[in-house]
């Protein structure tokens, strides 16, 4: 069957809820994904930063498909192996105290909200606590991740959203300080936004944030959903800023494929906040997509994945950097290690993709006018030599 009949099948059977590119895709191999027709693309786009580890490890799939022939799922009502092994690794990778593992990155926020405010009731016994997020923010689509996202363009058509959600100024300190109130109960924030544009995290706003929340008791939600596990050169993010959450969020990455989060808590709050009845999932712990968890900390390891990001990471700056330098309608690059942005000018992104569709190479938007580089942590210096030439001729 061609592709377009398995785009025309799909799109009267699924919800049109994604405009897709007419890319039908059928396997992938290292950093490379190839369409049922048999064309071959580089991709810096990872999944949405997902595939960490690149397409077809073997030991990655051997793992998988030693679970599928032992257990796939029990329900939450038993201990597994795999849920205890993949907990202890991320616990450990993180430095926090306890783990609750979800099915998605936006579930991870909603458990993340609710920690908080129970943290918060069981401090006050209110419950009329108020959240700090950020403009330009994205935490996910679900109503209560939906709340604490900072873009209107998501939010209008869904509201009334979650109340008690105030918006500050990303990287802007005395903004923060100007909407706490009595009631906050927690700020939350991604250490380098993503959907917003590829911003990190100033060092001084983060350490702010901390010293903040310490003094007025409000737990620090840190969001590493995209920015987490090794993109930036650290396991996660906020370790490169010398700062530690009271709560941190993470998905994507963390089971390289396999759908499946998590939201980690320090002691303090682990102590204070949810108890058996309050929080629960069927399908969160899972055999199958700890696992999945569990094998990607043991390769992150025995591929010394972190050191790798943090060797290749300038280079792909340096070519990013030689492209704005080259072209006028590209003004910025922004980033931190292998999740950067390059800010496009008066020339519409989404046609730039196209193009680099049609070139053999997948990029990926980030807000409306940048384009995103969130490739697999194993890219080399020749992937990123044949990313630029392939975006040079698609500009």
């Amino acid at each position: 069957m061609c592709s377009k009949e398995y785009m025309d099948r799909a799109e009267n059977a699924v919800l049109h809820t994604y405009n897709r590119f007419p890319v039908v895709l059928e396997r992938g191999e290292g950093v490379r994904l190839y369409d049922l027709d048999g064309k071959e693309y580089l991709d810096f786009g990872a999944g949405i930063a997902v595939f960490a580890l690149g397409y077809g490890n073997k030991a990655y799939n051997q793992a998988l498909k030693d679970q599928v022939d032992k257990l796939i799922h029990t329900s939450n009502l038993f201990y597994n192996m795999p849920m205890t092994e993949a907990a202890e690794k991320l616990l450990k990778a993180s430095g926090l105290s306890k783990v609750f593992f979800t099915n998605s990155g936006t579930e991870a926020i909603e458990g993340a909200i609710k920690a908080a405010r129970k943290y918060a009731w069981l401090r006050d016994g209110s419950t009329d606590h108020e959240i700090i997020a950020m403009k330009h923010s994205f935490h996910g689509r679900s109503l209560g991740a939906l709340s604490v996202t900072g873009n209107a363009h998501y939010q209008e058509p869904f509201k009334p959203l979650i109340g008690g959600i105030r918006f500050a100024d990303f990287n802007d300190l005395d903004s923060v300080k100007e909407q706490i109130t009595e009631k906050t109960c927690a700020i939350i924030l991604e250490p380098v936004q993503g959907e917003g544009g590829i911003y990190p995290a100033s060092r001084e706003f983060l350490q702010g944030l901390r010293s903040l929340c310490d003094e007025k008791d409000i737990l620090l939600i840190l969001d590493e959903i995209q920015c987490g596990m090794g993109r930036t050169g650290s396991m996660f993010a906020y370790q490169d800023y010398e700062v530690e959450p009271d709560i941190m969020t993470t998905a994507k990455a963390l089971g390289c494929g396999v759908p499946v989060g998590a939201f980690v808590l320090n002691e303090k709050t682990a102590q204070n906040s949810l108890v058996p009845g309050d929080h629960g999932t069927t399908y969160g712990g899972n055999p199958l997509a700890c696992r999945a968890v569990s094998k990607v900390f043991d390769l992150f390891e025995e591929e010394k994945i972190l050191e790798h990001v943090q060797k290749i990471a300038p280079y792909l700056e340096k070519k990013l950097d030689e492209l704005v330098e080259k072209y006028d309608f590209l003004t910025e690059r922004r980033g931190k290690g292998l999740m950067q942005g390059v800010v496009v000018s008066g020339r519409p992104v989404g046609e730039i993709i196209n193009k680099a569709i049609e070139n053999g190479l997948f990029v990926l938007s980030a807000g409306t006018d940048v384009l995103r580089f969130v490739p697999p942590l194993i890219i080399t210096e020749a992937d990123i030599d044949e990313m630029a030439e392939k975006l040079e001729r698609s500009f």
